[in-house]
C-alpha cells in the first residue's frame, strides 16, 4: 500500500460535467502518523449535492479546489491504526471523497456494527440519503393521517424513503418520477397509492388527478416543471421542506419565462405555507441516532425498502455522477472500489 488512486477535479463545469472536468491521479501514500489510521475505501456514496461542490460560488460548504480530490462519503476499513479508537479491520463511515485509501486522525469518525451485512446501507437508507428523508419529511413537512403528501424523485435515494415513511405515518403518498419503469417500481416495490411520470405530455393533468384534493405536504428534490405544476394544487397550511433542486444543478443562467417569483410568494402568503430548507447534517447532526434507532428496525423487517444502484471501480465514478444528474440511475448509487 504505497500508491493510491484518487480522481480529482480538473476544471469546473460550465453547464453540466463532462469527463474532461475530472482527472484520475496516482500518488505515493503516505503512512499513517501518530494518532492517525489509513483508511482504505470499499464503496463511495454519488449525491447530487456533488454537483454545488464543483462551482466556486458560495454554498453553505467550500467548493472543491481544482486539483483537489472530489468529495465524498464512503464506507472504509481501516487497515493501519495508530490510534486508540481504531483497530485494524474496523469498518467506518468516513467523509474520505474519491480516492482508494485516505489518513485521518480520527475525527468524523463513525464505527459502523460488525453485524451490518450490506455496509453499503450506511450510505444510503440508513446513511446520509435516509437522514435526510426522515428528518425533512417528519420535522419540517409533519404528515398527518389522511393528509396527501407528493414525493418528486419519488425512486431515487431520498424520495424511495420519504414515500415509504409517509405511509408509514398514515399519509396517502403520490410520487413523481420518470419513466414507466421508476413509476412501476415506486407503486407495484415500495407502496406508494400512486406515481406520475414528469416525462409524459399530460402530466400537470395526471398530477390534479391523483390529488383530488390537493397537496399537503410536497417533498422537494427536483424543482422546475414539476414544481411548477405542484405549486397550484397546495392546500392552505401546506408544508413544502426543500431538500434539493437537481433541475437546475447545472444551469448557468435563471430560465426563460415570465418571472414566477409573485406568484410563488402570494401563494405562499394567501395558502399560509411553510416552505422551509434545510442542511441534514448542519442542521440536524445531533438528531442522527434517532433517526437510525426509527430506521434500522423498519429496513430489517422490510417495512422501508431499498433499492441499490452498484457501480464497480473508481475510475468509472464521473460517468456515474453524471448520469445521476441526468436521471439515469435507479435507486441509491453506490461506488464499489474494494471488496
Amino acid at each position: 500500500m504505497t500508491t493510491n488512486h484518487r480522481i480529482v477535479l480538473a476544471s469546473r463545469p460550465k453547464g453540466a460535467p463532462t469527463p474532461d472536468n475530472f482527472r484520475l491521479e496516482t500518488e505515493t501514500l503516505p503512512a499513517p502518523g501518530a494518532g492517525e489510521v489509513l483508511l482504505k475505501t470499499l464503496y463511495l456514496s454519488l449525491d447530487p449535492y456533488m454537483r454545488g461542490r464543483m462551482n466556486d460560488g458560495p454554498s453553505y460548504a467550500p467548493p472543491v479546489a481544482i486539483g483537489e480530490t472530489m468529495v465524498g462519503g464512503t464506507v472504509s476499513r481501516v487497515e493501519q491504526s495508530n490510534h486508540p479508537d481504531f483497530a485494524p479491520g474496523d469498518l467506518v463511515l468516513s467523509f474520505s471523497g474519491w480516492q482508494a485509501y485516505a489518513l485521518s486522525n480520527g475525527e468524523g469518525l463513525t464505527r459502523l456494527d460488525p453485524a451490518l451485512t450490506r455496509p453499503s446501507l450506511a450510505l444510503g437508507v440508513l446513511g446520509m440519503p435516509g437522514f435526510t428523508a426522515y428528518m425533512g419529511l417528519l420535522d419540517i413537512g409533519n404528515p398527518k393521517p389522511g393528509e396527501t403528501v407528493v414525493v418528486a424523485a419519488a425512486s431515487g435515494a431520498v424520495g424511495s424513503v420519504v414515500g415509504q415513511v409517509a405511509r408509514l405515518k398514515g399519509a396517502r403518498v403520490v410520487g413523481i418520477a420518470g419513466g414507466a419503469d421508476k413509476v412501476r417500481y415506486v407503486v407495484d416495490e415500495l407502496g406508494f397509492d400512486a406515481c406520475i411520470d414528469h416525462r409524459s405530455p399530460s402530466f400537470e393533468a395526471d398530477l390534479a388527478a391523483a390529488t383530488p384534493d390537493g397537496i399537503d405536504v410536497y417533498y422537494e428534490n427536483v424543482g422546475g416543471k414539476v414544481f411548477d405544476a405542484v405549486l397550484p394544487r397546495l392546500n392552505v397550511g401546506a408544508r413544502v421542506p426543500v431538500c434539493g433542486l437537481i433541475s437546475h444543478y447545472n444551469a448557468e443562467s435563471l430560465p426563460p419565462g415570465p418571472d414566477r417569483m409573485s406568484l410563488l410568494l402570494g401563494t405562499l402568503l394567501t395558502k399560509s405555507i411553510r416552505m422551509q430548507g434545510f442542511i441534514i447534517w448542519h442542521d440536524y447532526g445531533h438528531r442522527y441516532q434517532e433517526f437510525f434507532d426509527a430506521m434500522a428496525p423498519w429496513v430489517t423487517s422490510g417495512q422501508v425498502k431499498f433499492r441499490e444502484d452498484v457501480v464497480d471501480g473508481l475510475a468509472n465514478a464521473p460517468a456515474a455522477l453524471i448520469g445521476l444528474l441526468e436521471g439515469k440511475n435507479f435507486g441509491k448509487v453506490v461506488v464499489r472500489i474494494a471488496d
